[in-house]
């Protein structure tokens, strides 16, 4: 018997503050305006898209002391954009990052409670850690979590945040109008959590949700990451591209979930996907190349090494060779911010290979960051890349992909129009939606799906 064909989820990651975008292009257009956001979501949900995600950063990244601009600098609070794109879309899932390490508990429930009433159940909370005191200083406690502890309070984070979303059941409103009585519990809300991050009683002030609690997804990549994605969350993002990586990362993520009691169909893996389309791969490769030298400028080139070498490069060509110095080792770095600066645990065998490969191909330092970053994931005619994503999909590379255009806002457009059509006629991704929730866009069972047989509610773990 054949296997049957799985169902794609595609999602829309709003581009910005990577230099994946390309805001330079005369095609560009704002970060900032709700115009800009309101068009992409419409052409997400046109294509019949699970969701939108926004990325956050808490603090702007710098080089040398200075607002590293190369990229895009600075992007309005996340749940404002994700409240205000809730009144122009009706079935869009809204899924913002929301960090553990620098909030509470009470305020974030709060506010994803809020957006899931205010949505008619489409909210997404992607919980995160933040791994460095820089982004802590913009806050009371700016540096005060030991690394090894950041999942520890992340894991408490969100069982709290659960607790105060299952504080209500959904029951307690009456709201008889006869006898002027509007709860039926007049305990509702009430909870008490003790524990090594959080010590917290009250009462929760916002009735049962439609979705119950928000789908919550998960970005970490260590053992860690994978295990606390297993425990407890609903996605997890994956930055695996290739389909024997991807393979490997699915099978071990997967392969957790039975110690939690939870089945494989419980957790979704999404990569996020870059692309590139023409009416002939020719077409489509010579414009990745094109778009690739628009994403990495000279100046470009020469920040990305100053961030491995950690010292000043600025009188290099980006033309020309390779320094010929060793990168500087140093507690202090030049680039403060960047995520990127974990990939390169040994600088120093960083330059060596990058020498090597860069001597081999005959490669300006501009060229070897273009060849050596993040490529285009997808790159071809509209029925090469829809026959690639299937391809992944159905060999358990991924459960589908979250979408990076380098253009905003339009840089979707093209993909919805040409793409999705083919995978609809293909019956590997829906024609409509099917349901009114991102829990019924992603196939998830709705937390109180066992509570009317008694039941006790699922709570997330911790």
């Amino acid at each position: 018997m054949s296997k049957p064909l799985k169902q794609i989820h595609l999602a829309a990651h709003f581009p910005g503050v990577n230099n994946t975008t390309v805001w330079s292009d005369p095609a560009a257009g704002s970060h900032i305006e709700f115009s800009s956001f309101a068009h992409f979501a419409r052409t997400a949900e046109r294509a019949k898209f699970d969701f939108l995600f926004l990325a956050e950063g808490l603090r702007l990244r710098e080089q040398g002391g200075l607002i590293y601009d190369l990229d895009v600098v600075g992007r309005p609070d996340t749940f404002t954009v994700l409240a205000a794109l809730a009144a122009v879309t009706d079935r869009l899932g809204l899924t913002g990052t929301i960090n553990s390490t620098f909030n509470e508990p009470y305020e974030v429930a709060r506010q994803f409670a809020s957006l899931d009433h205010l949505s008619g159940g489409r909210s997404a909370w992607n919980v995160v850690t933040s791994w460095d005191a820089f982004t802590g200083e913009n806050f009371r406690r700016g540096g005060f979590l030991p690394q090894q502890e950041r999942y520890s309070r992340a894991k408490e984070f969100l069982a709290t945040a659960t607790e105060l979303f299952d504080s209500w059941r959904g029951h307690e409103i009456l709201a008889d109008q006869a006898t002027g009585t509007f709860l039926r519990d007049a305990k509702a809300g009430a909870f008490v959590h003790q524990g090594q991050h959080f010590d917290i009683h009250g009462r929760f002030n916002v009735p049962r949700s439609p979705q119950g609690r928000p789908v919550i997804f998960q970005a970490g990549d260590s053992d860690e990451g994978r295990e606390f994605a297993a425990a407890g969350a609903d996605a997890i993002f994956s930055r695996y591209s290739t389909l024997k990586e991807g393979q490997a990362f699915y099978t071990d993520v997967k392969s957790r979930l039975a110690k939690y009691g939870r089945r494989a169909d419980q957790l979704l893996i999404l990569p996020a996907a870059t692309f590139v389309l023409g009416d002939t791969d020719q077409e489509a490769a010579e414009r990745a190349r094109e778009v690739r030298r628009q994403q990495v400028s000279g100046a470009t080139a020469i920040k990305h090494l100053e961030f491995v070498w950690n010292r000043d490069l600025s009188a290099y060509d980006p033309e020309g060779p390779l320094p010929d110095v060793d990168p500087l080792l140093s507690e202090e770095h030049i680039s403060r911010g960047r995520a990127q600066v974990r990939m390169y645990r040994d600088p120093i065998a960083i330059a060596r290979e990058w020498r090597q490969l860069a001597e081999a191909n005959k490669w300006s330092i501009r060229d070897l960051v273009i060849n050596t970053g993040n490529r285009q994931t997808f790159v071809g005619s509209p029925a090469t890349v829809a026959q690639t994503i299937n391809d992944f999909v159905q060999a358990d590379a991924s459960d589908g992909f979250i979408l990076v255009p380098h253009i905003t806002p339009g840089g979707l457009d093209a993909f919805a129009d040409k793409v999705v059509p083919l995978l609809q006629e293909r019956g590997v991704f829906r024609a409509d939606y099917e349901g009114t929730t991102l829990r019924d866009h992603l196939g998830l069972a709705h937390p109180d799906a066992d509570h009317d047989t008694g039941a006790a509610p699922e709570r997330a773990a911790s």
